[in-house]
């Protein structure tokens, strides 16, 4: 544009691949305090849900490795190694989420304000993103329909528990997105790209894949507690369909920034929730 200088675009740039026009609905919502504001509804929802849920089935639910939001308890274990009480762990642990989309809106040099007219078009947005991924479970796992319309994050086993799998599926939307996309393709691209010199688009592929690969490869077998757990019996057209949910998280990650990419997720797990739970779409 003419008339500004680099150092003025770099200044109202993020992070994200693509940049849209400056103060235009997508530069907006893509920003890190979008993705906190926005967020922060689903984040009190989690932990209301939790609460909500009976103690007797709450126990059971945390009990069950493939219903548990391994990206959320690995959060805490990473918390109770800086010194963390176990109470204290669920309660700090949205923090995190804050703390790291502050510093990150801080790096960005990008405006602070929030518009919550602008929740609504998101909400939709991200119920739109969501709906290729319903699509792509029912053809990658045909052979599998009760299956393929499971929570990217988590699977019930049992009789449907249609409360344990929303509050299960808000939280895997937020926290494997916090840990597979924001975190882990940062610091792979920071390894590749910064370390190891390779270029950018190399980088970009490699860190995606990767991320998509271990994403994928936590539903089966995870480490938390000290402890490895089993998930999910190993299928390939489950591992397949979240190797190829996990490279469209992070394309919308790189696209959209983690507001959008977290609240698909969540919206995603929720639409899957919610048809798991009629005979009709499981085949039970």
């Amino acid at each position: 544009m003419a008339g500004v200088s680099k150092e003025e675009k770099d200044k109202d740039s993020t992070s994200q691949l693509c940049r849209f026009g400056r103060d235009s609905y997508l530069d907006r919502t893509s920003r890190p305090i979008y993705a906190l504001a926005y967020l922060a509804f689903f984040i009190v929802l989690y932990e209301i849900g939790t609460i909500l849920i009976s103690p007797a089935q709450l126990s059971e639910a945390l009990a069950q490795p493939q219903i548990r939001v391994v990206a959320f308890v690995w959060v805490q274990n990473l918390l109770e190694l800086l010194g963390f009480s176990g109470r204290l762990t669920w309660l700090s642990t949205p923090l995190v989420v804050v703390v790291i989309l502050v510093a990150l809106q801080i790096t960005s040099r990008t405006r602070w304000a929030v518009s919550a007219k602008d929740f609504v078009p998101m909400t939709f947005e991200c119920i739109l993103l969501a709906v290729p991924l319903v699509v792509l479970s029912l053809l990658v796992n045909h052979t599998a329909a009760s299956m393929a319309l499971q929570s990217a994050g988590e699977q019930t086993a049992g009789e449907p528990r249609l409360l344990v799998d929303i509050v299960t599926g808000i939280g895997a939307g937020i926290y494997e997105e916090l840990v597979f996309r924001l975190i882990l393709i940062c610091l792979l691209m920071l390894l590749f790209q910064d370390l190891l010199g390779m270029t950018r688009p190399r980088s970009v592929i490699f860190s995606v894949l990767i991320s998509a690969a271990l994403f994928s490869t936590h539903h089966h077998i995870f480490f938390v507690n000290g402890r490895f757990g089993v998930g999910e019996v190993f299928s390939m057209a489950k591992f397949i369909f979240r190797l190829l949910a996990g490279v469209y998280f992070a394309v919308l990650f790189a696209v959209r920034g983690f507001a959008v990419a977290a609240g698909t997720h969540a919206f995603y797990n929720i639409i899957a929730a919610v048809l798991n739970a009629y005979p009709y779409w499981t085949g039970r």
